[in-house]
Parts: structure tokens; C-alpha cells; sequence
């Protein structure tokens, strides 16, 4: 079986839950910018929750299928349609061959995952079928999807009851603000006692410029740094450093001016300083922020962190036994 890509959307890639373990050596984890999303999709389908599936963001693909099976769509809300008829999001959908999958205008939300039962098979590349598109690696010869494209699906051995969705409450969804929690980081001690009062009581909106390496922010007040020599090697500006490592979600704010948060595909260390952190958590709501979307940072400390990432585990266990009818 394959799916026939008719049109791509704006920007559709074949993604997975990633590629730990090559971080130093600058080859970022990536994978499913909403893990939850991806999951809960794969779960609808009968699929392993790390099985490969779409990611469109903001528009969707328009696809045909050769042969019958099951699919879902879950993250930001949009209407489903399968031959022009619409259907529910978050839901497990029979399809036949032949019939044809489009999407109307996203509604909430930022990216949509598109999963189909045995799951996208093209080639993995370092134990993942993710796209890198910087380094050419995974999905489609490294790149989004294209018209024309023929992308393959393996057997599916599980099979899911059509009709079978996640509970409107079990979704999670970005608020308004959206809360991003933040442990500070090994730099913090570098700006004014007001400069760190000032990052989380203002509100911040995501800029334009947002993708899956990082999403930058703006509207706060720039930030104070206490006067320093500079070290060897860290430039003139303030918000420069002798080089670091980056953890996912960190917090750059070059030239003190407009935060960045590093996301799925970041590079692994560089030259800015991290303000802080923001919990593993809340990742997967940053991918679903569209520009212009108000943002408070919060701060935590490891307990917060940790006890937040618990709370996540057993969200997801809720959808798991949910789905399973226990």
C-alpha cells in the first residue's frame, strides 16, 4: 500500500518521536514537534506510538490511498474531509482504496498529525524515519513532500473500531495566554534582578518566525545584563558567551531583545546565552502556537519540572487505557 501525495500542503513531513542519541554530534532528535499528538494518532490507528505518520503545519496535504485501512488526525483542529465529506478530528476513520483525504482551514492550533494504520515506511535513517531537512536526512530524500510523491505504509496487524476517538478532554490544547513553565538556567544569574522579574510578568506573542528549530518571541521589555568583561572568545555583545551546550527548549535571547526557544530540530550548542529552559512538559504545546499568540513565561523549579513531566506521563497513560476501554 501507498499513499498518493496530490498536493503537499504548506509544509508535510514524515515524522516519528525522533533520533536520540547523536545530539553530540550536532544531529538533533527531532521528530514530532506535538509527541502527544503523534502518539494519540498512532494509538487511534492500531499503530506503535512511535510509528512514522504526517506533519502538515497550518495547511494540509491532499492525499488518495491504494488500498483500504485506517486513519486519524489528531493536534490543531481543522476539518477532516474523506471525499469531500467532513469528519471528526481525533477519531479513527476507515478509508478505501481510491477515496481521497483533504483538509479545510485549521481552526485552533498549528500542526496536524496524519496517521495511517502500519504506518509510513520509508527508509529509516539513524533508527528513524524522521525529516531533518537540514541534513538531508529521513522522510522523503531528507526534504518535505512533494506532489507526486508515493509514500509507502506497512502492515497493519492491530485493528481499531471506527468511531473510536480521544475524549475532548483528554486533548490538550494552548490557552490564552499560553503558559510556558521555565526552570532558569546556568545563566540567569547574568541579567538584573528587574530584567528577571520583568521576562515572566510580561507578555510576550510569538513572531513570525517559527519553525521547528525554534520559535522566537516578542512585545516584552529587552533585558538588563550586569556589566562584565567579556571572556575571551565571547564577542562584544552582552548576550554572547564562550560556546555552550543547548538543551532542548532553551532559551536564547540574542542581543537581549527577543527570546528563542530552541524546538525538535535545533542546533546542539552556540554562542548566546540561556536564560532558562522551558519544561519538557510544555514542549509539545509551543508546536501548536500560531504567530502572534500571547505567551506568559512561568517560572518552576525541578520539582515543578518534575512532578509537570509526571502529570504528562499520566495524561497519556489516561488516553492509552481510553483507547484500549479499560
Amino acid at each position: 500500500m501507498a499513499l498518493k501525495v496530490l498536493k503537499p500542503g504548506l509544509l508535510t513531513t514524515v515524522q516519528d518521536l525522533g533520533r536520540p542519541g547523536y545530539f553530540h554530534l550536532g544531529i538533533p532528535m527531532g521528530g514530532a514537534m506535538d509527541r502527544m499528538a503523534l502518539r494519540a494518532a498512532n494509538l487511534l490507528v492500531g499503530n506503535d506510538e512511535g510509528a512514522a505518520a504526517l506533519e502538515a503545519v497550518f495547511v494540509g496535504p491532499e492525499l488518495e490511498f491504494t488500498a483500504d485501512g485506517t486513519i486519524a488526525v489528531t493536534g490543531g483542529e481543522i476539518p477532516v474531509k474523506i471525499d469531500g465529506e467532513e469528519q471528526p478530528c481525533w477519531t479513527a476513520l476507515a478509508v478505501k482504496a481510491g477515496q481521497k483525504l483533504s483538509f479545510g482551514f485549521l481552526t485552533s492550533g498549528a500542526r496536524i498529525y496524519i496517521a495511517i494504520s502500519g504506518g509510513i515506511d520509508t527508509p529509516p535513517h539513524l533508527g528513524s524515519r524522521s525529516t531533518y531537512a537540514i541534513g538531508a536526512l529521513g522522510g522523503v530524500e531528507g526534504r518535505a513532500v512533494a506532489a507526486g510523491d508515493e509514500l509507502p505504509v506497512g502492515t497493519s496487524e492491530k485493528a481499531v473500531a471506527p468511531g473510536t476517538s480521544v475524549p475532548e478532554e483528554m486533548r490538550r490544547k494552548p490557552g490564552t495566554p499560553t503558559e510556558l513553565r521555565v526552570l532558569p538556567g546556568l545563566y540567569w544569574h547574568r541579567i538584573t534582578d528587574a530584567a528577571q522579574n520583568g521576562f515572566f510578568e510580561d507578555e510576550w506573542k510569538v513572531a513570525p518566525e517559527a519553525d521547528r528549530m525554534g520559535y522566537r518571541f516578542k512585545g516584552g521589555r529587552p533585558l538588563e545584563f550586569i556589566d562584565r568583561e567579556q571572556p575571551f572568545g565571547a564577542g562584544s555583545d552582552p548576550s554572547n558567551i564562550v560556546d555552550s551546550c543547548y538543551p532542548y527548549g532553551s532559551i536564547q535571547v540574542p542581543g537581549g531583545t527577543e527570546p528563542i526557544v530552541l524546538h525538535r530540530d535545533a542546533v546542539s550548542g552556540g554562542g548566546y546565552f540561556m536564560i532558562g529552559t522551558v519544561i519538557s512538559a510544555d514542549m509539545d504545546l509551543i508546536g501548536q502556537l500560531q504567530p502572534h499568540m500571547p505567551v506568559r513565561f512561568v517560572p518552576v523549579d525541578m520539582d515543578g519540572a518534575l512532578a509537570a513531566r509526571a502529570e504528562r506521563r499520566t495524561a497519556m497513560d489516561r488516553i492509552r487505557k481510553e483507547l484500549a476501554g479499560e
